[in-house]
């Protein structure tokens, strides 16, 4: 199953944030967002508005662009891998499906 949008923005903003060797504290502070709030955003459980996001980027110093380009490029990576691996559901139109005849139980 494809991740939401939410959980991979979370995912990008967790990994700029850890690269820079920040807290979540030090990035709330900053984005006068909560503690608790950005732990969830991190975390894809809340939605952010798009007020947010920019807050969050600004206070990271990195472009909202830069923010939605990465988010792009790793959604990309999840479909690629979701659609090239093999799924139950696809079946190949060469695979032939032996279907054993019907046995009818007559009854006395």
């Amino acid at each position: 199953m494809a991740s939401l949008l939410r959980e991979v923005l979370g995912d990008v903003l967790r990994r700029a944030r850890t690269k820079q060797g920040r807290t979540l504290r030090q990035v709330s502070d900053s984005a006068r967002v909560s503690l608790g709030y950005l732990s969830e955003v991190e975390r894809g459980r809340k939605e952010a508005s798009s007020e947010l996001l920019s807050a969050i980027c600004d206070a990271l110093d990195v472009p909202l662009s830069q923010l939605l380009v990465d988010a792009s490029e790793q959604l990309t990576r999840q479909e690629r891998a979701i659609a090239s691996a093999p799924s139950a559901n696809n079946i190949d139109a060469s695979t032939k499906v032996v279907i054993p005849p019907v046995v009818s139980m007559a009854v006395a």
